[in-house]
């Protein structure tokens, strides 16, 4: 199979990996790509929003799978033009896509399926926007209807700082605070089968202790030991079936990856949001544990096969991935700083490094080139060792400016009960 990644993060770095390590992948490219993927594959420049540039590169490099890493490409309708030249690709069209793209149309699906979510109201403008915090009270949850790269959530008891980032964003979500932990869960659909993959749980918060703002994410890891044994059943039964059949009836088949962040009340889990594409940063941890080999299986969401799938098998042990962000992140990030330390991170027994934000200086050299720079992942027989390996690989990274979060998994690591 020859494949094409789209995208140029660490998401799609660690989507390159685990293509790379399937033997039925002969041949593996990457758009735009980034220093680390070029290591796994060819990279190609290209704008990757652009419907027609990509299918001409799949087609010119007679593709078999399209991977479509981030969410713009998908809301814009690239997965819509690969279809219509009957490549298969992974991701779902731009209608379906509306359940990320749009928060006000996911509520509108979910309540129209049944699936448990927060009590919401959309708005549009200020005197809305205060009715609703008014109804729901503090903690404010305020949500940018649209695309905001992880960022466009805010959950504050400041009342004047939840107003001000509704301003910001003209129509909003505001919604009821959820109480729990919060989880994501990644589902395989074909539009008809669905196909759970390992639950995971990322770090929103910029700094140790949950403190600072809202990111795209600072770490994940996964298995979740504490989580109760039928987490994934009970949700595949009250949120991702019904929805695929809502999606459905409405005349949208659902193809691809389905994100479901949960938070995990007193009542039950409940929807926080959908997302249409892969999580970043736990699809660094959830691909590691992934056995199954990865090519055939997103393939299979493209042309119907998922219902052939019984089940995924999956490696012992804990994967978990820590977040190296440049100075600044998540507001401006310092750009253009050299890095180094990274081959001495990746010789730590049990560790590896995903490039993420980074780019070329000269023939060799890299440098800074976002906020979120590296992931460095850790993995070993359980949290413990994988957090330590993780850690101590982490730690060799030089970057001036740069910072990390040092409490990724701690809890779950020592056991416990995060419900």
């Amino acid at each position: 199979m020859k494949a094409l990644v789209l995208g140029g993060g660490g998401r799609e770095h660690a989507l390159v990996r685990a293509l790379s390590r399937d033997s039925g992948v002969t041949d593996l490219h990457c758009a735009p790509g980034n220093p680390g993927t070029s290591a796994l594959a060819d990279n190609h420049v290209i704008n990757v929003l652009d419907g027609l540039a990509v299918t001409e590169l799949a087609a010119r490099i007679g593709a078999e799978l399209v991977v479509v890493g981030p969410e713009a490409p998908l809301v814009e309708g690239v997965a819509d033009a690969l279809r219509e030249r009957g490549i298969p690709v992974f991701g779902p069209d731009r209608e379906a896509a509306r359940l990320e793209g749009s928060k006000a149309f996911a509520k509108e699906v979910m309540e129209a399926a049944g699936v448990p979510t927060a009590r919401a109201r959309v708005c549009k403008n200020p005197g809305q926007v205060a009715e609703a915090l008014d109804a729901f009270g503090a903690p404010y949850v305020v949500k940018d209807d649209g695309l905001a790269a992880g960022k466009g959530v805010v959950v504050t008891g400041d009342r004047a700082l939840a107003e001000q980032h509704a301003r910001e964003c003209g129509r909003v979500v505001i919604e009821e605070y959820l109480d729990g932990p919060e989880v994501s869960l990644f589902v395989l659909s074909d539009g008809i089968h669905a196909v759970p993959l390992l639950p995971a749980q990322d770090f929103k918060r910029a700094y140790t202790g949950d403190e600072g703002p809202n990111t795209g994410g600072m770490g994940a890891y996964a298995p979740l030991p504490w989580a109760a044994p039928g987490l994934v059943d009970e949700v595949m039964e009250s949120v991702v079936r019904p929805t695929i059949a809502e999606m459905s009836q409405r005349g949208t088949r659902y193809q691809g990856l389905l994100y479901v962040g949960l938070a995990l009340t007193s009542a039950g889990p409940r929807v926080v949001e959908f997302n249409a594409r892969f999580g970043d940063p736990e699809t660094q941890v959830v691909l590691d544990r992934l056995a199954t080999p990865i090519g055939s299986l997103l393939q299979a969401a493209d042309t119907g096969a998922l219902g052939g799938i019984t089940s995924l098998d999956w490696h012992p042990g804990a994967a978990v991935t820590v977040v190296i962000a440049a100075e600044n992140y998540p507001g401006d990030p310092v750009k253009g700083d050299p890095i180094t330390g990274i081959d001495a991170a990746n010789a730590v027994e049990g560790a590896y490094v995903l490039h993420a934000g980074t780019a070329w200086s000269g023939a060799r050299d890299l440098k800074s080139n976002g906020g979120r720079v590296l992931n460095v992942v850790g993995t070993g027989p359980d949290l413990t060792q994988a957090r330590g390996r993780a850690y101590e690989a982490a730690a060799k990274i030089e970057l001036r400016g740069s910072f990390f979060r040092t409490d990724i998994a701690e809890k779950a690591a020592l056991g416990k009960d995060m419900r």
